[in-house]
């Protein structure tokens, strides 16, 4: 990788960090005949080249471990709430916390329905928050039926915890935390335009 602009190439194909290869190749030839130059409708080189990097990074091992340093790298830098030094346990910065949680267990449920979630040392992580200050906003969220444990262990946002997300504006801080290409895997094979054909 180079140390231009990050790209990530999970949103390029539209499918999660923990798709399998097969899926990977499906995606990409389905995007790659959308894209194409020689498509009348919906032809476009730009995107059709960035479909192909994706796919050529994304479907050997090798190159699918050095991306996913840089990719964990860049998830990290766009998700920590505090800068340094700046936690020291008042009642803003649990808010802002219990904020910062839903938020990365909204996209992580978003991504993958079923089994998105976060371990508590993920969390602390991406959340750039000390475990001491993790586990009150925790307790908290437990108690209102927020998050959840998963069976594999991780922590996850549960319905009511969506329904706090979307109903009472507690939208992640970042809008860089939401994949810009919303369409699901499903939605791809079914032909359906992603959002930034619209412009």
């Amino acid at each position: 990788m180079s140390k231009q602009e990050f790209v990530d190439f999970y949103e390029v194909l539209q499918v999660s960090q923990n798709a399998d290869t097969e899926t990977i190749e499906r995606v990409f030839r389905l995007l790659a005949r959308r894209y194409h130059p020689d498509n009348q409708e919906s032809g476009n080189e730009e995107k059709f080249r960035l479909v192909h990097t994706a796919y050529q990074t994304l479907r050997d091992p090798g190159e699918r471990a050095r991306f996913d340093v840089h990719y964990d790298r860049q998830t990290t830098n766009q998700w920590q709430i505090f800068g340094q030094g700046t936690a020291h346990g008042s009642q803003e910065d649990d808010q802002r916390i219990i904020r910062g949680i839903l938020s990365v267990l909204y996209v992580a449920r978003r991504r993958d329905p079923h089994r998105g979630g976060f371990g508590n040392l993920q969390l602390e992580r991406v959340l750039g928050v000390p475990r001491e200050h993790l586990e009150f906003p925790l307790w908290i969220l437990k108690q209102r039926g927020w998050i959840e444990i998963l069976d594999n262990g991780q922590t996850a946002i549960t319905i009511h915890g969506i329904d706090q997300v979307i109903g009472e504006g507690l939208e992640p801080a970042d809008d860089r935390l939401l994949p810009r290409a919303a369409a699901t895997e499903a939605e791809v094979e079914m032909g359906r335009p992603d959002p930034g054909e619209a412009s």
